[in-house]
């Protein structure tokens, strides 16, 4: 083996070691967030989807391909989530047979005083660490990482079938 593929094969146990334990971090801190909210994690995960910057025309049915759920089980969050007052659905603009699903001005509200200092310290803490080419770099690998992970998400809802 040469020297550069040994150096590639630790550096690739350590990347795997770091993103396990950052993925463990983030579930930890996602688990916290659901239990200050009164939700269950699969309902944290709605309320994620809903709160992204593209979300303003979201269905029932989207969010079941999104969560890898039936849309009887979405049906029955989305009731615990109104009740709870972070969603709110309407009919669709444009087809009147269909729901949209937004968060509401509470969830927006909670999602800021939960999530924002850790956004903030990220800004002020973390990315100054960084140049622009490395945090470029960090995208990318995010953003493959994110891909192959679909990916393999995908193929496991098949399995069983």
């Amino acid at each position: 083996m040469s020297s550069e593929s040994a150096e590639k094969a630790v550096a690739s146990t350590s990347l795997g070691l770091a993103m396990q334990t950052y993925q463990a971090s983030v579930q930890d801190f996602d688990r916290e967030v659901a239990r200050i909210l009164g939700v269950n994690e699969t309902d944290l995960r709605c309320l994620e989807v809903l709160l992204e910057p593209d979300s303003a025309d979201v269905t029932p049915t989207i969010l079941a391909n999104r969560l890898g759920l039936t849309t009887g089980s979405v049906t029955t969050m989305l009731d615990r989530l109104t009740n709870a007052g972070y969603v709110a659905r309407a009919p669709h603009p444009t087809d009147r047979r269909r729901l949209i699903v937004h968060a509401t001005q509470l969830a927006v509200q909670k999602s800021n005083e939960l999530y924002g200092p850790l956004i903030n310290a990220a800004a002020e803490d973390l990315l100054p660490h960084f140049s622009t080419t490395q945090l470029k770099i960090v995208v990318e690998f995010l953003q493959a990482a994110t891909k192959l992970q679909q990916t393999h998400f995908d193929r496991l809802r098949t399995v069983g079938d």
